[in-house]
């Protein structure tokens, strides 16, 4: 008896191993970059996606590298994906329309709140000159580092912190993006904005909907515009 369950344990570990390299051979045979074309079309063409540096950059950044391994297979459908730390990467609609209302440059300089996996800085990295970006979980910030630098994304500086009192000694910024939910506009982000930049941050109670804001500022004034209703994970502080 002992003879035939150590038997069928060993058949089992066999198939289990079968298993496991099946998957990981469909796995390999995924054809990452028509998964993007499909993404393109269907989820921002489709739509009102249509800045040609938005699309370039999504079409280039490799989304299924910003995310868990087990979550790799759903790196392109349309819809926000756990990162861990209780953190999610941002659909690609989303990420796509907050980078286009922003209407980057070449010789811009963005901040972002929030790196997470550092998928949306990896976008805005495609289109500007530089962008400085901040996470306050320090060990979601070292893995986008990491990450960030080992697919060559050399015009992106990552640091752990508050990212409610921005980064003032690298600004002012043409533009500043926040992709946490926000109880109200941070004072100090709204200072870090250079004349004529933009800012682009979901406003609004914690778990519940939130009002996505462009602002923008002009000699000195700030005008504000409701752009869209959308859910975010909370813009967390230290002191919390």
């Amino acid at each position: 008896m002992r003879t035939l369950l150590k038997h069928g344990s060993g058949i089992k570990l066999v198939l289990a191993g079968i298993i496991s390299l099946l998957t990981a051979f469909a796995y390999s045979q995924i054809d990452h970059k028509q998964l993007r074309e499909n993404m393109i079309k269907e989820q921002l063409l489709a739509r009102d996606i249509s800045d040609p540096a938005t699309i370039k950059a999504m079409r280039n950044v490799p989304r299924h590298e910003f995310v868990p391994p087990d979550m790799q297979p759903y790196a392109y459908v349309d819809n926000a994906l756990p990162i861990g730390m209780k953190q999610t990467i941002s659909q690609p609609y989303i990420v796509a329309y907050m980078t286009q209302v922003l209407k980057l440059k070449e010789h811009d300089r963005v901040l972002e709140v929030g790196t997470g996996s550092g998928y949306q800085a990896a976008i805005l990295g495609q289109i500007v000159d530089t962008v400085y970006t901040i996470e306050i979980v320090e060990a979601l910030a070292f893995t986008a580092k990491n990450r960030l630098l080992s697919l060559g994304y050399g015009n992106i500086v990552v640091k752990t912190g508050d990212g409610y009192l921005g980064w003032p000694e690298k600004g002012p910024f043409n533009a500043i993006m926040v992709t946490a939910g926000a109880e109200e506009v941070p004072e100090p982000l709204l200072k870090q904005l250079k004349e004529g930049g933009r800012m682009i941050i979901p406003v609004g109670p914690h778990n519940g909907i939130r009002q996505l804001l462009l602002i923008t500022k002009k000699s000195g004034k700030i005008k504000t515009k409701e752009v869209m209703a959308v859910r975010f994970v909370p813009l967390t502080r230290t002191n919390n």
